[in-house]
């Protein structure tokens, strides 16, 4: 357990740099213009908002630190820690907009935590391979790349709403997962060859790319519908697809028989916990409103779609 310190740590402090800039990210999304498409001027009109700027920042230092956490600690126990994403952004949110996080909210925290705490200690995961061969690599670029391209473009023919912001946010999750993937064999290249070796590798370079179209749907994610959408999709998506990338790329091995059951006790309330969570009024005023979506306000009992 105690070398597993190291790794906890770093993606602890990973996730609240990215709950911070998430905070931050969100806000300033809500001021630019949206559009029924996958607009590439939102990228540009965020680059002009010192506050975004500083979000990206925040990411910086996130990325860091889960290079960090991946290079000295199993897959399937770093990115399963970034559920508490949500939660650290909630709190974070409620101290910089000056509102009170709710009783429910509060709860839904503790069921979050407690759940990943539960999931965690049945699965115990263990291993940490440095390297992947090309020939497990290709089956999982061209299964998570078609599913990005399969969910983008049928969430480009739905109208805004819930059912296109859970399918970006489905494919944000794949390439969230698949950049940590990546960010792990990179790392342990850096680390095992040096920097020549770092740079002349295509896994950085793949990384780099899953990186950049993760945050691009991300942000459409968050302009395409509410966060009970979205984030739940994005959060349960990359820990489950990163625990499933951690055993089948890197030989990481996790608890099974009668361990599922506590492991699928803890899910479930990771579940209930962040579906609560994206409830609540304070997680509602972080995604985009009717006024910067374009879209006109539901009557009253109409619902989106």
């Amino acid at each position: 357990m105690q070398s597993l310190l190291l790794p906890v740590v770093f993606a602890l402090a990973s996730a609240l740099s990215n709950a911070t800039a998430t905070v931050l990210q969100r806000q300033e999304a809500l001021k630019v213009p949206s559009s029924s498409g996958l607009r590439p001027g939102l990228m540009l009109d965020l680059l002009r908002r010192p506050l975004w700027l500083t979000g990206i920042a925040a990411v910086l230092v996130a990325g860091v630190c889960q290079a960090l956490a991946l290079n000295t600690g199993p897959l399937a126990i770093v990115q399963p820690l970034f559920v508490l994403e949500l939660p650290l952004a909630l709190i974070i949110a409620s101290m910089v907009m000056r509102q009170r996080l709710p009783r429910a909210g509060w709860a839904a925290v503790g069921l979050v935590v407690v759940g990943l705490g539960i999931a965690l200690a049945a699965l115990s995961p263990v291993g940490n391979r440095t390297q992947v061969p090309l020939d497990r690599w290709v089956p999982v670029l061209a299964f998570c790349g078609g599913a990005v391209i399969v969910l983008s473009a049928v969430a480009l023919r739905r109208p805004v709403g819930r059912t296109r912001a859970a399918l970006l946010g489905t494919a944000t999750a794949i390439s969230y997962a698949l950049t940590a993937a990546l960010m792990k064999s990179a790392t342990h290249i850096f680390e095992d060859e040096g920097a020549a070796a770092f740079f002349t590798s295509w896994e950085v370079y793949a990384f780099a790319v899953t990186g950049g179209t993760a945050l691009f749907l991300l942000e459409n994610a968050l302009q395409a519908g509410p966060l009970v959408a979205s984030q739940p999709a994005l959060t349960l998506g990359d820990a489950t697809l990163s625990l499933l990338l951690g055993v089948t790329l890197y030989e990481e091995h996790v608890r099974t028989g009668w361990w599922l059951l506590p492991e699928l006790l803890g899910l479930a309330l990771i579940t209930v916990g962040v579906f609560a969570l994206s409830r609540i009024p304070l997680a509602e005023s972080l995604v985009a409103s009717d006024k910067t979506s374009g879209a006109a306000p539901p009557q009253a009992g109409q619902t989106l779609p």
